[in-house]
């Protein structure tokens, strides 16, 4: 995490050095179009380009840490293992599942949300479940759908 804090904020100075050079070159021009400013500008445009990328970068990696965390929680939450000191455990009120089953909810759950991005759903509220997504024969839920 250091290392993409170091370098958005190695690519903002950047991008911060780039806009001062380029108001200070068309300063320079009397306002005029000269290679300077269009080198000042090119190098503008560069610096927030890349800006814009270490920008991303670091929202992509916030979105991974986020869907981890709650992906952590979830799993405690579904297990029953919640801790609210360390080392203390603390029932959550609802009967556990195993990690295992709770990772086939979650396969299940993607593939209905990619069928239904590609427009392949099932109409009619009827069930259809994606080979990738098996479910344990050991739950009787399972069994009936």
């Amino acid at each position: 995490m250091d290392s993409i804090v170091d370098s958005l904020s190695s690519a903002y100075q950047e991008f911060i050095a780039a806009a001062a050079g380029a108001l200070e070159a068309k300063e320079n021009s009397g306002g005029q179009k000269t290679p300077a400013t269009d080198a000042a500008l090119e190098n503008f445009k560069q610096r927030w380009e890349m800006f814009r990328v270490y920008c991303d970068q670091a929202e992509e990696f916030v979105e991974s840490v986020k869907q981890r965390i709650g992906s952590e929680c979830l799993v405690d939450e579904a297990t029953g293992f919640i801790a609210s000191k360390p080392g203390q455990t603390v029932p959550s009120g609802l009967p556990p599942i195993s990690a295992v089953r709770l990772e086939q909810m979650s396969k299940a759950v993607r593939w209905l949300v990619i069928e239904l991005q590609q427009g392949s759903g099932t109409g009619g509220g009827s069930s259809h479940h994606n080979a990738a997504a098996p479910f344990d024969a050991r739950f009787a839920e399972d069994a009936t759908q």
